[in-house]
């Protein structure tokens, strides 16, 4: 089990080696962020943009910055933001938590749902519960995530007055972003569900198992949905980095103040260090993410680590 870890280590901090390179490259391409600055700034001179450009770093060689950005990331020392000076480990100190608790909830809620409701669907296959369950995620796939986001507020704080509309000021305002993004994912996790649950259910095993007289809530949760984790894991695992990655519509929607807000303001202002480490601290979680998911996935199932 060791050398399946330190493989899937080794493999996790190359493909970290790759993003870090090509969005550091890729970063440098949007723009001359000392024009960004000087904007509106009246007759600025060649000399001018020369001596901004030294000021921020960014007139040295790409390698040079690169190898600067990554002992940075080794010490979480990005530098400071290009529009105010603020550190950049600070504000993703402070933005991180709140996207990572906004993503968990969400999972939370599309786990909850789509559990039980895949389950129903495959134990009652081809029946009315099956078929609204199956056109309920399908509707779900057919929502673009920022409709159901406004829809949600118009009903919820405009209409009703329930809800807070957007911004993080308590526990009432993570309903509204976690259901959002939980209805999305549900949708297609509920047509995992169901697939790997009429997988199963055919097994003898199961057969066996009520044979037995095991009550079929013991033979669904215990037995059936047990043998169903190992895609269910690798799926989850993923989604939850494509989470993570995807979340930046729903936080502007709600004006979140997560990684999402934080890497959209920096696009628009072309603050390098900023946006180079909110997409490198995303990508690396999303990496952690996999490599959790495939050392679980090890675990569960013992022919993995063997290959």
């Amino acid at each position: 089990m060791a050398g399946f870890i330190v493989k899937r280590m080794l493999q996790a901090i190359f493909a970290t080696l790759i993003v870090t390179l090509l969005v550091s490259y890729a970063i440098r391409l949007t723009g001359d962020p000392a024009l960004m600055l000087t904007q509106g700034a009246g007759s600025i001179t060649e000399a001018d943009l020369a001596r901004i450009r030294e000021a921020l770093g960014v007139n040295r060689p790409f390698l040079v910055q690169y190898f600067e950005f990554l002992r940075g990331m080794v010490t979480f020392d990005f530098g400071k933001s290009f529009l105010g000076g603020t550190s950049v480990g600070l504000l993703i100190k402070g933005a991180l938590p709140s996207t990572l608790v906004l993503a968990f909830w969400s999972m939370l809620v599309s786990i909850m749902i789509s559990i039980p409701l895949g389950i129903t669907a495959a134990v009652h296959r081809n029946k009315m519960v099956d078929q609204v369950i199956r056109v309920f995620s399908l509707v779900g796939l057919s929502f673009p995530n920022f409709w159901l986001a406004i829809m949600l507020v118009l009903v919820f704080s405009i209409t009703w007055n329930l809800l807070p509309p957007s911004g993080m000021v308590g526990s009432l305002s993570y309903i509204m972003p976690s259901v959002t993004m939980g209805i999305i994912l549900t949708a297609t996790n509920v047509r995992l569900v169901r697939t790997t649950m009429l997988e199963t259910l055919n097994a003898q095993y199961i057969m066996v198992a009520r044979a037995k007289g095991l009550s079929e809530r013991k033979v669904l949760y215990k037995h059936a949905l047990r043998n169903c984790a190992i895609p269910l894991i690798t799926y989850l695992g993923l989604q939850f980095g494509g989470l993570l990655g995807g979340i930046v519509v729903i936080e502007r929607v709600f004006n979140w103040p997560g990684m999402g807000t934080l890497a959209f303001d920096a696009v628009g202002a072309r603050d390098y260090p900023v946006l180079q480490a909110t997409i490198m601290v995303l990508s690396l979680m999303i990496i952690l993410v996999n490599l959790a998911v495939d050392i679980i996935y090890g675990l569960v199932d013992p022919r993995i680590r063997t290959e």
